[in-house]
């Protein structure tokens, strides 16, 4: 069956639930398959350090309704349990109108965690952060359990219990709701993930994860009800897996894909799906190496925060010049949000220092504290080595940097979510590089990896 742990609303404390699951079930030598509704890159991280197994993202508005049924239903195949990690509170979507998709139930918004939930039919574990409340966490269970009468409530998780005469009052208060309580955190003073200003501190940031991870291992063996956890968390097939269909099989084209700690943001399925299409990926560091690897084809930047280890990449003379002479070569190029940032001439970080960058892109990426944040629904202006001119997609943006200078040509059209009516220009098409702001998922749109890969397996023939 599975469960998803949802919140009744942000930093209500899902991820450190999600995590004491995981770590405990992995101590128990079972093995779990996680994933994480929404966009989200770091989470994941987390996920993959815990259970060993890479987390999926689950996001119908990049990918599709079916697509996340499927991609639950493929990777869930052949482990004995699975966990999903809700985002935002249980209802917060986005609007019905601004995308027609399957599955959708009129009170859970789309996208929402509920609304994945009624996708994969699965209950819900709602954690409630009952730090400054007593007897109100009646209200806020049975709201939320009637918000939605078709969404299965299997029960609560109650965080940051203050003491024992705490803990007396919410279970009166809950008593007459006869919502089980399935777990009990007291306050952890000496159990904290490092944040900054887009979220946690990645995994690989953290020397000290381990001696974490132990700690919620423990909270999670000591805190949760686990003769009636354990059976809502085993796998039970839910949806036929649909054979997908036969892909086009690209000459072998080696990828480099630059992945350290200053590049981490990857979708799994992004980097499945280009290896099922014959791509080579061949792992380099812009921070520490000092050429690209040899032999190949084209470049792959994700996202990440260049802006923390901007001295690093910027003392990296050889690796800066090496990405700059391949892309003016025509070396077909993909660099997004972070990635972007690397190409430009310059990184001013959030003291106001410059860090000269590759320099492919006559602009300066400048760090602020304005959050670009949403889904954006992009039409390309040009033929890119990703999309045909014309061609319509998917993304989401997450950033606090923006551009001294925009693009004469831009590479995308972008409409928001909650704006469509609103067009705005981003993106830089330069030699044959793709750079632009905006994450893309391949998972519903395999044509995107196809036609970079085409395009790379030609650059020899340059």
């Amino acid at each position: 069956m599975s469960l998803v742990i949802a919140g009744e609303r942000s930093g209500v404390g899902k991820t450190t639930v999600t995590l004491a699951l995981l770590a405990c079930l992995l101590r128990r030598n079972l093995k779990v398959q996680s994933f994480k509704v929404g966009p989200d890159y770091i989470d994941p991280m987390f996920h993959h350090y815990v259970t060993g197994l890479p987390c999926r993202n689950l996001d119908p508005v990049l990918t599709s309704a079916s697509y996340a049924q499927q991609c639950f239903a493929r990777h869930t195949q052949g482990v004995e349990y699975a966990l999903v990690e809700g985002v935002m509170g249980l209802f917060d979507g986005v609007k019905q109108e601004s995308r027609e998709e399957i599955g959708l139930v009129p009170r859970s918004p789309f996208a929402s965690t509920a609304h994945i939930a009624h996708l994969l039919n699965l209950p819900v574990l709602l954690v409630i952060d009952c730090s400054r409340l007593s007897g109100s966490v009646a209200a806020i269970a049975h709201g939320y359990r009637s918000f939605d009468p078709k969404l299965k409530l299997a029960g609560v998780v109650l965080n940051r219990v203050g003491s024992d005469r705490h803990l007396q009052l919410l279970k009166e208060a809950l008593e007459p709701l006869n919502i089980p309580i399935l777990g009990i955190l007291r306050r952890q003073d000496n159990i904290t993930i490092p944040d900054r200003h887009l979220g946690l501190v990645p995994t690989a940031e953290l020397p000290q994860l381990d001696a974490l991870i132990e700690k919620l291992a423990h909270l999670g063996d000591t805190c949760f009800d686990w003769e009636r956890l354990l059976p809502l968390l085993k796998c039970k097939p839910e949806f036929p897996i649909i054979n997908p269909k036969s892909k086009i099989q690209n000459p072998k084209s080696k990828i480099a894909i630059a992945r350290d700690r200053a590049f981490n943001f990857y979708y799994q399925n992004n980097l499945d799906l280009l290896t099922e299409l014959g791509a080579e990926l061949v792992p380099w560091s812009p921070l520490t190496d000092v050429v690209i690897p040899a032999g190949v084809q084209g470049l792959y930047f994700g996202g990440g925060f260049p802006e923390i280890f901007a001295e690093e990449l910027s003392s990296n003379y050889s690796a800066r010049n090496a990405v700059r002479a391949a892309i003016v070569s025509g070396m077909p190029t993909y660099a997004e949000c972070g990635g972007l940032m690397y190409l430009c001439e310059q990184i001013i970080d959030f003291d106001r220092k410059s860090w000269p960058m590759v320099g492919v892109l006559p602009t300066v990426a400048m760090m602020g504290s304005h959050l670009t944040l949403g889904y954006r629904q992009a039409t390309a202006l040009q033929d890119t080595p990703l999309l045909p001119a014309g061609a319509r997609v998917w993304g989401h943006e997450f950033h606090r940097s923006s551009l001294s200078v925009a693009p004469t040509n831009p590479l995308f059209e972008l409409r928001g979510y909650h704006s469509p009516s609103l067009p705005t220009s981003e993106g830089w098409l330069k030699h044959r590089l793709h750079a632009s702001y905006l994450h893309l998922h391949f998972g519903a749109s395999p044509e995107i990896p196809e036609r970079f890969l085409q395009n790379c397996s030609g650059f020899f023939d340059c």
